[in-house]
């Protein structure tokens, strides 16, 4: 395959809200540049970016997909990037790989919450943006009123560069403002055929270049200058101010068509080959000098020695391990040796291939600016940077959401365990925003994710991609008891049975530890050898292994202080295992006597959303037991902070969701122990005994 130049590229992140016709919009390009040789359908599970058996089942993009095409000379690499939110970690990667972010917007529905994340992730990573208002061809369509929506929400920098003919079922055709063609669909040929601009929309087609020109001259003084002195601009000097502009962020382009009908296909590739910034024209990459700790910026340059990011990996059971990469400096070679700064590791770069969706075509070479990727690197994970040795440079890593629903994963099969921890440990490599880890005290591997989507799709892929079936289930909460009084006791073991008998006698003052900490304080106040020193250390190892349960529900048992402070022995029959029966003795008839407790995790809890959700959000907080300890402003949202128990918190991914419209996000952290209500311990001590007659 062709290797193009930087200067000959784009790479366009497709974004947006689920439903607003990414992938579609994807397809038709692909289509339209003669990509693929027919147009596939989501509902069918034909498209070329949504081929995983998962979103083929779903109808929706799971997973970033790169996608190539050729169009006059120029290289467009496609990112397809799901919209559900769920899958938020796939947009954070797939936007490290392009130099625009195009946000599909849906004429009918206007925006929605998915239009507001695009935004605000494209602004967090500095990266340009423009708007595709799509679907312009459904009923009750309305280009004027969703492009007033989007300079209404994102600033007079929305400038419309195209403009449709038509609307709703007559929308036939779009009009490029500033070379004034028009070009019209034919639903014979299905073709869109140059036409002049309908006279009817010449005075719209003016408004928006002048909203244009007006756009541009604010983002140069020599521009502006030109532009009050002689009332316009040449087309050449907005093309390049457009580019200019988008390039910075300061100018947002708006487009349109029927993604479905191919409609505004070809005038949306004229833009992005004629409006949309180059590798060249974008400065997104900031990298440390590994040498010196410094940050700087990073310019796409073929000139400066070999350096690239890897943003996605995909985990094949078959082939093994894929990684996508980008090009910043330089350019990547087949079989050569590179340097990975962020493990430490020297990497061979075998067999190099272009990405069209699951197809590979091999290249010798991947040029500045590209996208690439190559097989079976063995350190290298996602976010990692890859670069000529003695370089001194590593990209900054990428900023993952941190997981906020869980689910144990329970084997259907018998010893599948071994299959699960490694089908789950690939996953973990092609999905930044998966953590797994082994509850070791309930017996449980437990997946943490984003939502409930997420969780399912990462159990379906266990079963088609690994073989092996789990059965999710709320992870178990671990519980801890406690002593609220004070109890001094007496533990005798005494045995005869022939020969040798048992004997050991321990007097123990159990009492609630104050100082904070949860590990058991044995202290030792044995005065005249009435326990002598050697079988001490037997009374403390009986006291630990007897903590690893209370007498409650069988919980283990923290914050205990021990006072041995008085016994009795026998010459022939003490012994160390004697002792550890009196102290496991007075353990249980102490702590029953101390008024025994329960206690539950305390998550300290951090919500992020708008105004209007607050009172319903702690309205909701104050049901599940909740304490709100203080609200602040964050970035044009209200930042509640609280203390919620674990066992309320299981499912608030979902319900924050549900509760906000998705514009809530949520962050929690242990916190610390407490006592469980009375009304809860009889509940928690049943289903204990549920678990234990199993």
């Amino acid at each position: 395959m062709k290797v193009y130049k930087t200067s000959n590229l784009r790479n366009v992140g497709i974004i947006g809200h689920g439903g607003s016709g990414k992938t579609t919009l994807t397809e038709a390009l692909l289509y339209y540049t003669k990509a693929i040789d027919r147009m596939g359908s989501v509902e069918e599970g034909t498209t070329l970016s949504d081929y995983d058996p998962e979103e083929k089942r779903r109808h929706n993009s799971i997973s970033t997909s790169v996608a190539l095409c050729e169009w006059d000379d120029i290289k467009i690499n496609l990112v397809d990037i799901p919209g559900y939110f769920d899958f938020v970690g796939e947009m954070v990667q797939g936007l490290k790989a392009v130099d625009l972010a195009m946000i599909t917007v849906c004429g009918k529905s206007g925006i929605e919450v998915g239009t507001e994340k695009a935004w605000k992730y494209s602004i967090n990573h500095g990266l340009p943006r423009a708007f595709f208002i799509n679907k312009l061809d459904r009923e009750n369509s309305n280009f004027e009123k969703v492009l007033l929506q989007l300079k209404s929400k994102f600033g007079i920098s929305v400038v419309p560069i195209q403009y449709p003919i038509g609307s709703e079922g007559d929308f036939r055709g779009i009009i490029n403002v500033i070379s004034r063609k028009a070009r019209i669909y034919n639903p014979k040929t299905h073709e869109m055929e140059i036409a002049d601009v309908p006279e009817e929309l010449l005075e719209k087609a003016d408004e928006c270049k002048r909203m244009i020109m007006e756009a541009v001259a604010e983002t140069d003084e020599e521009l502006l200058d030109k532009y009050f002195d002689e009332g316009e601009l040449s087309d050449e000097e907005i093309y390049h101010g457009l580019i200019s502009g988008a390039s910075k962020g300061e100018i947002v382009p708006v487009m349109c068509g029927s993604a479905a009908k191919c409609i505004g296909v070809h005038t949306l590739l004229e833009d992005i080959e004629e409006c949309f910034p180059t590798p060249k024209d974008t400065n997104l990459y900031k990298a440390k000098n590994t040498e010196t700790g410094e940050y700087l910026e990073v310019k796409i340059d073929h000139d400066q020695p070999f350096s690239a990011v890897v943003f996605k990996t995909i985990a094949d059971p078959f082939v093994g391990k894929l990684s996508m990469f980008r090009v910043i400096t330089g350019e990547a070679t087949a079989d050569t040796v590179v340097y990975n700064p962020n493990k430490d590791k020297e990497e061979k770069l075998g067999t190099l291939y272009f990405i069209k969706g699951k197809e590979q075509f091999n290249t010798k070479r991947v040029y500045s600016g590209d996208i690439g990727a190559v097989a079976k690197l063995q350190y290298t994970n996602t976010g990692d940077t890859l670069c000529e040795k003695g370089s001194f440079i590593q990209y900054r890593e990428m900023d993952f959401p941190k997981p906020v629903y869980d689910k144990a994963a329970l084997p259907k099969g018998k010893g599948d365990e071994d299959k699960i921890a490694g089908g789950l440990h690939k996953l973990m490599e092609e999905d930044p925003t998966l953590i797994v880890e082994r509850d070791s005290e309930n017996s449980e591997t437990i997946i943490h994710g984003l939502g409930v989507t997420h969780i399912d799709v990462i159990a379906s892929k266990l079963k088609n991609k690994f073989g092996v079936e789990v059965e999710l289930r709320t992870p178990k909460i671990a519980y801890r008891e406690t002593i609220k009084k004070s109890a001094d006791v007496q533990g005798k073991h005494k045995k005869q049975s022939g020969g040798h008998g048992q004997y050991g006698d321990v007097k123990i003052l159990f009492e609630p530890r104050t100082d904070g900490e949860d590990e058991l304080l044995f202290v030792d106040k044995i005065v005249g050898g009435v326990v002598p020193k050697g079988y001490i250390p037997a009374v403390e190892k009986g006291l630990k292994d007897c903590i690893k349960k209370g007498v409650l529900a069988g919980y283990p048992m923290i914050r205990l202080k021990a006072t041995l402070h008085d016994g009795s022995y026998h010459p022939v029959d003490s012994s160390e295992m004697a002792f550890k029966m009196a102290a496991s003795l007075a353990y249980k008839k102490g702590i029953k006597d101390a008024q025994p407790i329960i206690l539950e995790p305390i998550m300290h809890v951090e919500i992020s959303a708008p105004d209007d959700y607050t009172g319903d959000i702690i309205s909701d907080l104050n049901r599940k037991r909740g304490r709100i300890l203080g609200m602040e402003p964050l970035d044009g949202v209200q930042k509640i902070i609280g203390e919620v128990p674990r066992s309320e918190m299981f499912e608030y991914a979902t319900e924050l969701r549900s509760m906000t419209g998705a514009r809530g996000n949520f962050e929690m952290e242990f916190e610390r122990y407490e006592e469980v209500p009375r009304e809860e311990v009889d509940k928690i001590i049943a289903e204990a005994n549920n678990e234990d007659n199993k």
